[in-house]
């Protein structure tokens, strides 16, 4: 990707819903919400605080983040749908092992 961002800028690429319900229901596409989760492909090099110092951003670069329903900007780089979004706008970094931990 020719892209980066700036500050504490994130370009995240939403990971696709489940086409499936539970029941095997299959949901068309015009009866889909938007994805809010993603996987971050790019990150900033950080904010400045007030003494002008760089903070670093706690996203890198293949976290699976959440994020708002309205969050960022939608754009298309590379001919792929991407969001460009601030490090405030993420809700949280979903954590695979904690996951796989529980399951078992």
């Amino acid at each position: 990707m020719k892209f980066r961002p700036l500050h504490d800028r994130i370009v995240v690429k939403r990971i696709d819903a489940e086409e499936k319900t539970a029941g095997g229901i299959i949901i068309p596409d015009t009866a889909k919400e938007k994805p809010q989760q993603g996987e971050v492909i790019a990150v900033g090099p950080g904010a400045r605080n007030e003494a002008g110092q760089l903070v670093a951003l706690d996203v890198k670069v293949g976290d699976r983040v959440l994020f708002g329903k309205w969050s960022g900007t939608e754009v298309k780089i590379d001919g792929e749908d991407l969001l460009i979004m601030k490090e405030s706008d993420i809700m949280g970094v979903l954590d695979e092992t904690v996951a796989q931990k529980k399951a078992a």
